[in-house]
């Protein structure tokens, strides 16, 4: 009697076992074992009563297992209510949220209900045909079911039950083997009391049957094992692909558009917050939503929220982190996303689900007016010595906060380019960016709602007398993030609250923000808000895009036309005694003045271009000029017809200059014109810099790569020195060229109006 009921506790505790490998901690594992035990005792303790009622007082004893289960399992996972509520609210949602529970999933009472139920039911329909009918084989088919759907609940989310599952066939195989401990004299030979002929007759059939039957067996091992070993190692099917998963609200998909209405009452009481322990400083940030896909119309949450616990899983980071403890209570926020400082790691006193990617929080019932709970954050404070060499990953891993949806118009993607080319380090470009919002618009609490491609054209180059060049954090934002696309840098928008300490957090401190990923440190977060003490200047001062069609002629037309052809008039004789210049006179004053316009429009551009080459050499911070200098080289290459690619770098657009040099030196040596020999110093360019050796193209390149790389960290003499070199590699090329191109070299329009 004692070997089938402890194989079949011994079963559906495997289940458990198997299906505990996906939850948090062994409360599960343990709850299934309670129940597989009570389940199948209380068979045994119930054998000698009538079959009709082992099953009330199964379910009698089911329920005070069930009641005691979800009280310890409320307690573990922290969530307030009576026991009423708990279990009514278990019942109602305990297969979705099972099945859209994050993983690991927090053993709570709507996780643990249908495991503990699914295992009593198992054990008392499994000991009730094993031991009441004497049929094993068939008693243990509900623990093979138990086990079979453990396995699939667990899917891809855990390795291969290999070792349980060969556990779970061995105590089958022994609840089989062992006898039962019940023998009678029939039992012990069936075929006694009978006759010799018929004795043996029965004997043989039995014979035959066993062997028949062993031979079935092997069969089927021998054709189903290898089937089942090479599925070993296949991705099962993961069953949480059939369940819709936690929702936010169409409210809650696109927060972004609730900054505007937020500003425009800045009373309204949104939140109250308590800093419990480990206080952040003033001004510390309240995520509410992160905003990572945009079609070019809004910018959307695009998350996956599974239930989770108390405990929330941590993400492995290696950026220095402090722990932040806030009470939060809702006032008149509304909505399903639930604030936190990021990054949360353990939510009381409100059910969460939770999308590990962004790290931000959803409540699934809805944010209710009095709503407390009690978020513990790991608040990350990302190395800022690492941002000015860092990069940005690229590929399928972040294409999603990299994607720029097509219809961008024309004048964002020039700025996002000039911007750029300006900046060559991933974070000078975020850097220039900011600053450049910072520096050009107003904020404004009036300003209308939108961030679509129409919306931030005007919000960045509309009239600023008709409205535009001023917005909210909206527009600063939202613009920030396209900008950063188009310039290569995956970027994201964050919704949340900037509090001015504890108390209540007001619509007022409601504000987006933009962020950037960068690899080694993480998402970087970006101010490009103005400075309050500061007038924003006009865009037109530091972005004019050139136009897109030719502007109209500036020659006024006629306001009317003649309405008949004048009659001619008779040809003077000699006697009129009117005679005007001759032709001759008429043709030189026209030369002349054709001359004179020719060499004024030189001079304007000669003077234009050395206007130019001043500024860049000599004004502006040592990087500026250090900018200018390898600016002025690169022009030179463009004007001796050997432009550099955007695709070279440094080092190498520094090779080419030299060769360019040298074949324009060769050329003009085989032309008949002077040879520029190597070292001479009286080549007419500027002394001992006049040939520019291989070193001096390479220190050139150096500083370029320490302006970009390491902003702030040039020097005014380094500065010199790279003014110094371009000026000289300016002459020597200029000499290096025929005569009649260095007459046209300092009067080409071309520097004054390529992108700069």
């Amino acid at each position: 009697m004692v070997p089938v009921p402890l194989a079949l506790i011994t079963m559906i505790a495997l289940a458990g076992v198997v299906l505990g490998r996906v939850y948090a901690g062994p409360l599960l594992t343990r709850l299934v074992i309670g129940a597989a035990v009570g389940s199948v005792l209380v068979s045994v303790a119930a054998r000698r009563l009538p079959s009709w009622l082992v099953a009330p007082v199964s379910v009698a004893a089911l329920a005070g297992w069930t009641a005691l289960s979800l009280r310890l399992a409320a307690s573990h996972a922290g969530l307030p209510g009576s026991l009423g509520e708990v279990t009514a609210d278990a019942a109602r949602n305990a297969i979705p949220r099972l099945l859209t529970a994050m993983i690991p999933v927090e053993p709570a009472p709507d996780t643990v209900l249908v495991p503990l139920v699914a295992a009593w039911l198992a054990g008392l329909t499994a000991a009730e045909v094993a031991l009441r009918t004497g049929r094993v084989l068939l008693g243990y088919l509900p623990p093979l079911l138990l086990y079979a759907g453990a396995v699939y609940v667990v899917g891809p989310n855990a390795d291969p039950a290999v070792w349980p599952t060969v556990l779970f066939a061995a105590v089958a195989a022994a609840g089989l083997a062992m006898p039962s401990g019940q023998r009678t004299p029939a039992s012990a030979d069936p075929a006694a009391g009978l006759a010799p002929a018929v004795r043996a007759a029965v004997r043989l059939r039995l014979l035959a049957a066993s062997a028949a039957g062993v031979a079935v067996v092997v069969a089927l091992a021998a054709l189903l094992a290898p089937v089942v070993a090479g599925q070993v190692d296949d991705r099962p099917v993961d069953p949480r692909r059939y369940v819709e998963p936690p929702q936010v609200e169409s409210l809650d998909e696109n927060p972004l558009i609730r900054i505007s209405g937020w500003a425009l009452n800045p009373d309204q009481q949104l939140l109250d917050v308590r800093t419990e322990q480990d206080a952040p400083e003033q001004g510390a940030r309240i995520r509410l939503a992160v905003l990572s896909d945009y079609d070019g119309v809004t910018w959307r949450v695009g998350a996956t929220y599974r239930n989770a616990g108390r405990i929330l899983p941590a993400t492995p980071t290696d950026t220095t982190t402090d722990t932040v403890r806030q009470e939060i209570t809702v006032a008149d926020l509304t909505g399903r996303l639930l604030p936190a400082v990021p990054t949360p790691r353990e939510v009381t006193g409100a059910r969460v689900a939770y999308d590990p990617a962004t790290g931000t929080l959803i409540r699934p019932e809805g944010l209710t007016p009095g709503l407390r709970y009690t978020v513990t954050s790991a608040r990350e404070r990302p190395d800022t010595n690492l941002l000015a060499t860092a990069n940005v990953p690229a590929g399928d891993p972040v294409a999603r906060v990299l994607r720029v949806p097509d219809g961008a118009p024309e004048q964002l993607r020039r700025l996002a380019t000039q911007l750029a080319e300006e900046n060559g380090a991933p974070y000078a470009r975020a850097a220039a960016i900011q600053d450049f919002l910072a520096e050009h618009y107003r904020v404004t609490a009036d300003a209308p709602s939108g961030h679509a491609y129409p919306n931030l054209a005007f919000f960045l180059f509309g009239p600023r007398n008709g409205g535009g060049q001023r917005g909210t954090s909206e527009q600063f934002a939202a613009a920030f993030a396209v900008l950063g696309r188009l310039a290569g840098l995956p970027t994201r928008v964050v919704v949340g609250f900037t509090p001015k300490g504890d108390g209540p957090v007001r619509a007022a401190d409601a504000l987006a923000w933009p962020e950037v990923l960068f690899e080694g440190v993480g998402w970087v977060p970006f101010d490009p808000m103005p400075r309050p003490d500061e007038e924003p200047r006009p865009v037109e001062e530091d972005f004019r895009p050139p136009p897109d069609d030719p502007p109209p002629s500036q020659v006024p037309e006629p306001t009317a036309e003649p309405t008949a052809t004048p009659p001619a008039e008779a040809a003077p004789g000699p006697a009129a005694g009117r005679r005007g210049p001759g032709t001759a006179v008429l043709a030189g004053a026209g030369t002349g003045a054709l001359v004179l316009l020719i060499g004024l429009a030189l001079l304007a551009l000669a003077t234009l271009r050395r206007n130019l080459t001043r500024a860049r050499l000599e004004r502006g911070d040592p990087g500026r000029r250090i900018a200018g200098a390898w600016r002025e080289l690169t022009d030179a290459l463009r004007l001796a017809g050997h432009p550099a690619g955007d695709d070279l770098a440094a080092a190498e657009v520094a090779a080419q200059a030299r060769r360019t040099l040298a074949e324009a030196r060769a050329a003009l040596a085989g032309g008949g014109g002077p040879v520029v020999p190597d070292g001479d110093p009286s080549s007419g360019s500027n002394g001992a810099v006049a040939d520019l050796p291989g070193g001096e193209f390479d220190e050139l390149a150096r500083l370029l790569n320490q302006v970009a790389f390491a902003p702030g960290t040039a020097t005014p003499d380094q500065a010199d020195r790279a003014a110094t070199l371009a000026g000289g590699y300016v002459s020597a090329l200029r000499d290096a060229r025929p005569w009649w191109r260095r007459l046209l070299w300092r009067v080409h329009p071309g520097p004054l109006r390529w992108r700069r």
